[in-house]
């Protein structure tokens, strides 16, 4: 543990990490030598006027150097979708947004009374029969998920944006302190793509929060989760009998609100489309180009809680500068994990002061 008048090394491997850099693209990028970068962050010859170089070139408070250890995201407890496909240099980029994610949830929780987590641990149960009996627990029948997003912040779990700029860091999972769940989202991907995302993440946090979360039967059983919670089976083959068609499928698929593909997979799952029906629908989605280009898109979802704190603060004239001042993080970063709800700045006349009366609570809708 760092005093505040102590450099702390492990917070300049952090911002590194969060700046997808390695010692030597970093030390480029400064102006420094590779060995300056290495000697820093293993606390030897610290120098403030590297530290203020360093801070300059990647956009990062000086003070931020200088605080305390911050817990992150555990590779191996994090559950990352495309696990294989994605980089050590992809992961640490992510597992510090997960860091900066767990230092805003800490900073909110002291201001705001939010839900408790709900998440049961169902790992004793198959994916399929998990999803039914969660559905049941929660009170949401056979209907739709109307948002996921704000069904997740009801029952507890933290739902942050991961602003990463390419394909394989789809969404990962975690526990902060075994006791609080967190879900992230790429926002760079189709509405319909990132609900069945945050299925999958909710699937291993009810499946995998005792078991093993990575490797290919644990991403299947998050994906058999995900396809029962969003599209139960019972209601599919009730409604979805007629369905042969691939303009039948894209108007389904807007109930549903799923991808054209995740209903078509699920339709031959429950046996209303033959391995026949079932692969010249995919090879006719395909042509059109739906793997790449969502038919008939819907609209993305955004954090429910995110949004009313943001609200709250504009209204008494804040903005998230004041969490990027109490936490000594980039306002950039914080905007990052806000769903791009947090993109104009408003001048910040002082910061939240602890106030003796009790939080304040935030009405959630599912």
């Amino acid at each position: 543990m760092n005093d505040a008048n102590t450099f702390n090394p492990s917070r300049l491997i952090l911002a590194r990490e969060r700046s997808g850099l390695t010692k030597r693209s970093l030390a480029e990028r400064v102006g420094l030598t590779p060995k300056t970068i290495s000697n820093l962050e293993k606390g030897e010859h610290f120098s403030i006027d590297s530290i203020n170089a360093i801070s300059d070139r990647i956009g990062y408070p000086v003070s931020f150097f200088f605080k305390s250890d911050q817990e992150k995201p555990m590779e191996e407890d994090a559950s990352f979708r495309s696990f294989s496909r994605v980089t050590a240099t992809q992961k640490n980029s992510a597992l510090a947004a997960g860091a900066y994610a767990f230092m805003v949830s800490d900073w909110i929780s002291q201001k705001f009374h939010l839900p408790d987590s709900a998440i049961p641990d169902l790992g004793a149960y198959s994916p399929d029969l998990a999803a039914q009996m969660l559905r049941k627990e929660w009170g949401l029948g056979n209907r739709p998920v109307k948002n996921m997003i704000h069904l997740l912040e009801s029952k507890g779990v933290m739902v942050f944006s991961l602003a990463e700029e390419n394909a394989q860091v789809n969404a990962f999972s975690c526990w902060q302190r075994a006791e609080k769940p967190f879900v992230f989202l790429n926002s760079f991907k189709s509405a319909e793509s990132s609900r069945f995302d945050a299925a999958h993440e909710l699937g291993h946090l009810v499946l995998h929060k005792n078991k093993e979360n990575k490797g290919k039967e644990a991403e299947h059983q998050a994906d058999t989760f995900a396809s029962e919670f969003l599209m139960p089976s019972r209601s599919i083959l009730s409604r979805c009998g007629g369905i042969k068609t691939l303009r039948s499928v894209l108007k389904e698929k807007q109930y549903w609100f799923v991808s054209a593909f995740a209903l078509t997979f699920k339709l031959h799952k429950v046996g209303l489309l033959t391995d026949w029906a079932y692969r010249a629908l995919c090879i006719e989605m395909s042509q059109k180009g739906y793997r790449k280009k969502e038919p008939i898109p819907g609209v993305h979802e955004k954090s429910q809680v995110l949004k009313k704190i943001l609200d709250q603060m504009r209204g008494n004239g804040k903005s998230i500068s004041c969490i990027a001042d109490d936490l000594s993080l980039p306002e950039k970063e914080i905007a990052k994990l806000f769903f791009n709800i947090a993109t104009v700045a408003v001048p910040n006349t002082k910061k939240i002061e602890p106030s003796s009366s009790p939080p304040p609570k935030l009405r959630l809708i599912k």
